[in-house]
Protein backbone atom coordinates (compact mmCIF):
# COMPACT_ATOMS: atom_id res chain seq x y z
CA UNK A 1 0.00 0.00 0.00
CA UNK A 2 0.85 3.53 -0.79
CA UNK A 3 0.89 4.14 2.97
CA UNK A 4 3.82 1.67 4.12
CA UNK A 5 5.98 3.17 1.33
CA UNK A 6 7.64 6.00 3.91
CA UNK A 7 8.26 3.51 5.90
CA UNK A 8 9.64 1.01 4.09
CA UNK A 9 12.07 3.59 2.61
CA UNK A 10 12.98 4.82 5.93
CA UNK A 11 13.31 1.57 7.97
CA UNK A 12 13.58 -1.60 5.37
CA UNK A 13 15.87 0.06 2.61
CA UNK A 14 18.80 0.94 4.92
CA UNK A 15 19.26 -2.62 6.29
CA UNK A 16 18.70 -3.92 2.75
CA UNK A 17 21.50 -1.60 2.18
CA UNK A 18 23.88 -3.03 4.54
CA UNK A 19 23.34 -6.73 3.93
CA UNK A 20 24.15 -6.23 0.02
CA UNK A 21 27.27 -5.55 -0.79
CA UNK A 22 27.49 -2.19 -2.70
CA UNK A 23 29.17 -3.57 -6.10
CA UNK A 24 26.01 -5.74 -6.25
CA UNK A 25 23.52 -3.43 -6.27
CA UNK A 26 21.53 -2.46 -9.78
CA UNK A 27 21.48 1.01 -11.03
CA UNK A 28 19.56 2.16 -13.42
CA UNK A 29 20.09 6.08 -15.43
CA UNK A 30 17.59 7.51 -17.71
CA UNK A 31 18.34 10.84 -20.65
CA UNK A 32 15.93 12.30 -22.80
CA UNK A 33 16.65 13.59 -25.81
CA UNK A 34 14.57 16.15 -28.07
CA UNK A 35 15.30 16.38 -31.95
CA UNK A 36 16.49 13.32 -32.96
CA UNK A 37 15.27 9.79 -33.85
CA UNK A 38 15.89 6.61 -32.09
CA UNK A 39 17.83 5.30 -35.02
CA UNK A 40 20.04 8.35 -34.90
CA UNK A 41 20.44 8.00 -30.65
CA UNK A 42 21.15 4.20 -31.63
CA UNK A 43 23.45 4.44 -34.37
CA UNK A 44 25.55 6.72 -32.21
CA UNK A 45 25.65 5.20 -28.84
CA UNK A 46 24.20 1.62 -29.18
CA UNK A 47 27.59 -0.47 -30.33
CA UNK A 48 29.80 1.22 -27.49
CA UNK A 49 27.36 1.10 -24.86
CA UNK A 50 26.73 -2.83 -25.66
CA UNK A 51 29.94 -3.35 -25.39
CA UNK A 52 30.27 -2.51 -21.55
CA UNK A 53 30.05 -5.78 -19.59
CA UNK A 54 26.57 -6.47 -18.02
CA UNK A 55 25.05 -3.34 -19.23
CA UNK A 56 21.17 -3.26 -20.44
CA UNK A 57 20.55 -0.78 -23.17
CA UNK A 58 16.66 0.04 -23.51
CA UNK A 59 15.56 3.14 -25.70
CA UNK A 60 11.80 4.58 -26.00
CA UNK A 61 10.66 6.50 -28.50
CA UNK A 62 7.62 8.80 -29.11
CA UNK A 63 7.10 12.06 -31.09
CA UNK A 64 10.12 14.20 -30.97
CA UNK A 65 11.76 12.88 -28.22
CA UNK A 66 13.85 9.56 -27.66
CA UNK A 67 14.33 8.05 -23.70
CA UNK A 68 17.70 6.05 -22.83
CA UNK A 69 17.88 3.51 -20.29
CA UNK A 70 20.68 1.97 -19.24
CA UNK A 71 20.77 -0.77 -16.60
CA UNK A 72 23.43 -2.24 -14.30
CA UNK A 73 25.66 -2.13 -11.58
CA UNK A 74 27.99 0.63 -10.78
CA UNK A 75 30.89 0.08 -12.46
CA UNK A 76 29.12 -0.51 -15.72
CA UNK A 77 26.87 2.59 -15.56
CA UNK A 78 29.84 4.83 -14.94
CA UNK A 79 31.13 3.17 -17.80
CA UNK A 80 27.90 3.40 -20.03
CA UNK A 81 27.04 6.91 -18.59
CA UNK A 82 30.33 8.69 -19.57
CA UNK A 83 29.98 7.33 -23.21
CA UNK A 84 26.61 8.24 -23.69
CA UNK A 85 27.10 11.87 -21.89
CA UNK A 86 30.52 12.53 -24.09
CA UNK A 87 28.40 11.26 -27.66
CA UNK A 88 25.44 12.87 -27.15
CA UNK A 89 26.38 15.78 -24.98
CA UNK A 90 24.40 18.50 -24.65
CA UNK A 91 21.44 16.89 -27.09
CA UNK A 92 20.33 15.09 -23.53
CA UNK A 93 18.13 17.94 -21.87
CA UNK A 94 17.09 15.57 -18.80
CA UNK A 95 18.53 12.72 -17.07
CA UNK A 96 15.27 12.71 -14.82
CA UNK A 97 11.76 12.90 -15.42
CA UNK A 98 11.50 16.47 -16.30
CA UNK A 99 9.62 17.18 -19.49
CA UNK A 100 11.30 19.89 -21.77
CA UNK A 101 8.98 22.98 -21.03
CA UNK A 102 9.90 22.66 -17.62
CA UNK A 103 13.40 22.49 -18.91
CA UNK A 104 12.89 25.38 -20.83
CA UNK A 105 10.83 27.42 -18.08
CA UNK A 106 13.51 26.18 -15.55
CA UNK A 107 16.29 28.29 -17.74
CA UNK A 108 14.64 31.19 -18.58
CA UNK A 109 13.56 31.48 -14.75
CA UNK A 110 17.71 31.28 -13.40
CA UNK A 111 18.65 33.58 -16.50
CA UNK A 112 15.70 36.01 -15.25
CA UNK A 113 14.63 36.07 -18.75
CA UNK A 114 11.30 35.70 -20.87
CA UNK A 115 9.49 34.37 -23.86
CA UNK A 116 6.59 35.02 -26.21
CA UNK A 117 5.22 32.68 -29.11
CA UNK A 118 3.52 33.02 -32.51
CA UNK A 119 1.87 30.77 -33.50
CA UNK A 120 0.20 29.16 -36.76
CA UNK A 121 -0.01 25.59 -37.56
CA UNK A 122 0.86 24.30 -33.90
CA UNK A 123 -2.80 26.33 -33.15
CA UNK A 124 -1.49 27.32 -29.41
CA UNK A 125 -0.16 23.90 -27.92
CA UNK A 126 3.17 25.33 -27.98
CA UNK A 127 1.96 28.19 -25.87
CA UNK A 128 -0.32 25.80 -23.87
CA UNK A 129 2.80 23.20 -23.25
CA UNK A 130 4.84 26.39 -21.74
CA UNK A 131 1.94 27.79 -19.18
CA UNK A 132 1.51 23.87 -18.28
CA UNK A 133 4.51 24.58 -16.48
CA UNK A 134 3.79 25.85 -12.74
CA UNK A 135 5.92 28.92 -12.22
CA UNK A 136 5.83 29.83 -16.20
CA UNK A 137 3.84 33.08 -15.44
CA UNK A 138 7.67 34.48 -14.17
CA UNK A 139 8.90 34.11 -18.05
CA UNK A 140 5.94 33.63 -20.45
CA UNK A 141 4.46 37.12 -21.52
CA UNK A 142 2.07 36.32 -24.50
CA UNK A 143 0.66 34.09 -27.03
CA UNK A 144 -0.51 34.69 -30.18
CA UNK A 145 -2.36 32.12 -32.82
CA UNK A 146 -2.61 33.64 -35.83
CA UNK A 147 -4.10 30.61 -37.73
CA UNK A 148 -5.49 32.86 -40.59
CA UNK A 149 -3.23 34.88 -43.11
CA UNK A 150 -5.56 37.89 -41.65
CA UNK A 151 -4.90 37.31 -38.18
CA UNK A 152 -1.15 37.36 -38.97
CA UNK A 153 -1.40 40.92 -40.82
CA UNK A 154 -3.86 42.62 -38.25
CA UNK A 155 -2.25 40.71 -34.93
CA UNK A 156 1.15 40.76 -35.22
CA UNK A 157 1.15 43.13 -38.10
CA UNK A 158 3.01 40.70 -41.21
CA UNK A 159 3.02 42.66 -44.06
CA UNK A 160 0.38 41.01 -46.37
CA UNK A 161 2.69 41.65 -49.44
CA UNK A 162 5.09 39.39 -47.83
CA UNK A 163 2.26 36.52 -47.58
CA UNK A 164 1.28 37.23 -51.04
CA UNK A 165 4.47 36.52 -52.31
CA UNK A 166 6.65 33.59 -50.40
CA UNK A 167 3.22 32.15 -48.43
CA UNK A 168 2.34 31.71 -45.28
CA UNK A 169 4.85 29.10 -44.95
CA UNK A 170 7.63 30.17 -45.72
CA UNK A 171 10.78 31.81 -43.63
CA UNK A 172 9.98 34.85 -44.44
CA UNK A 173 6.82 34.43 -42.50
CA UNK A 174 8.17 33.02 -39.81
CA UNK A 175 10.71 35.07 -39.15
CA UNK A 176 8.32 38.14 -39.17
CA UNK A 177 5.89 36.43 -36.73
CA UNK A 178 8.84 35.65 -34.07
CA UNK A 179 10.22 39.57 -34.69
CA UNK A 180 6.78 41.04 -34.02
CA UNK A 181 5.85 38.46 -31.42
CA UNK A 182 9.01 39.45 -29.78
CA UNK A 183 8.37 43.52 -30.53
CA UNK A 184 5.47 43.62 -29.47
CA UNK A 185 5.53 41.55 -26.37
CA UNK A 186 8.65 42.90 -25.10
CA UNK A 187 10.40 39.56 -24.46
CA UNK A 188 13.91 38.36 -24.89
CA UNK A 189 13.23 35.48 -26.65
CA UNK A 190 10.00 34.38 -29.34
CA UNK A 191 9.29 31.70 -31.33
CA UNK A 192 7.45 31.36 -34.25
CA UNK A 193 5.41 28.38 -36.19
CA UNK A 194 4.24 28.08 -39.50
CA UNK A 195 3.57 24.94 -41.28
CA UNK A 196 1.09 22.68 -43.28
CA UNK A 197 -0.04 20.03 -40.94
CA UNK A 198 -2.42 18.40 -43.48
CA UNK A 199 -4.04 16.40 -44.29
CA UNK A 200 -4.79 18.49 -47.48
CA UNK A 201 -3.15 22.36 -48.51
CA UNK A 202 0.12 20.90 -49.61
CA UNK A 203 2.11 21.03 -52.88
CA UNK A 204 5.12 19.53 -54.53
CA UNK A 205 7.12 22.67 -53.55
CA UNK A 206 5.84 22.73 -49.55
CA UNK A 207 4.58 19.00 -49.13
CA UNK A 208 2.31 18.28 -45.84
CA UNK A 209 4.23 17.83 -43.14
CA UNK A 210 6.28 21.18 -43.85
CA UNK A 211 6.76 23.45 -41.19
CA UNK A 212 9.10 26.23 -40.23
CA UNK A 213 10.44 27.19 -36.87
CA UNK A 214 11.97 30.66 -35.75
CA UNK A 215 13.67 32.11 -33.03
CA UNK A 216 14.00 35.65 -32.43
CA UNK A 217 16.38 37.31 -29.81
CA UNK A 218 18.03 40.52 -29.33
CA UNK A 219 20.85 39.68 -31.59
CA UNK A 220 19.47 37.36 -34.45
CA UNK A 221 16.67 35.23 -35.54
CA UNK A 222 17.31 31.82 -36.89
CA UNK A 223 14.54 29.68 -38.81
CA UNK A 224 14.69 26.03 -39.43
CA UNK A 225 13.01 24.47 -42.17
CA UNK A 226 11.58 21.10 -40.80
CA UNK A 227 9.37 18.14 -42.10
CA UNK A 228 7.26 15.92 -40.20
CA UNK A 229 4.79 13.81 -42.51
CA UNK A 230 2.22 12.59 -40.29
CA UNK A 231 -0.90 13.29 -38.67
CA UNK A 232 -2.27 16.64 -37.51
CA UNK A 233 -1.73 16.05 -33.52
CA UNK A 234 1.34 14.11 -33.89
CA UNK A 235 2.55 16.52 -36.22
CA UNK A 236 1.69 19.70 -33.65
CA UNK A 237 3.28 17.71 -30.99
CA UNK A 238 6.50 17.43 -32.79
CA UNK A 239 6.92 20.71 -34.54
CA UNK A 240 6.31 22.22 -30.86
CA UNK A 241 8.97 19.87 -29.54
CA UNK A 242 11.21 21.29 -32.13
CA UNK A 243 10.58 24.85 -30.90
CA UNK A 244 11.50 24.32 -27.44
CA UNK A 245 14.12 22.82 -28.30
CA UNK A 246 15.66 25.22 -30.71
CA UNK A 247 15.14 27.61 -27.10
CA UNK A 248 16.65 25.13 -24.98
CA UNK A 249 19.80 25.45 -27.02
CA UNK A 250 20.14 28.85 -27.42
CA UNK A 251 19.41 29.47 -23.36
CA UNK A 252 22.32 27.05 -23.01
CA UNK A 253 24.81 28.56 -25.51
CA UNK A 254 24.39 26.36 -28.44
CA UNK A 255 24.41 27.68 -31.94
CA UNK A 256 20.24 27.91 -32.53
Amino acid sequence: PRELQPMFRTFVMPILRSIVPASALIERRLYKIADKGESLVEEAIGDPVLAVPGIELGYCARPGEVDVRIVGKAKAIQQADTIIRSTLGPSIFSAGDETLEEVVVKLLVERNQTVAVAESCTGGLLANRITNVPGASEVFLAGYVCYANQAKVNMLDVDSQLIEKHGAVSEQVARALAEHARGCAGADYALATTGIAGPGGGSPEKPVGTVHIALAASAETNVRKLFFPTDRETFKQIATQAALELLRKKLIGMCA
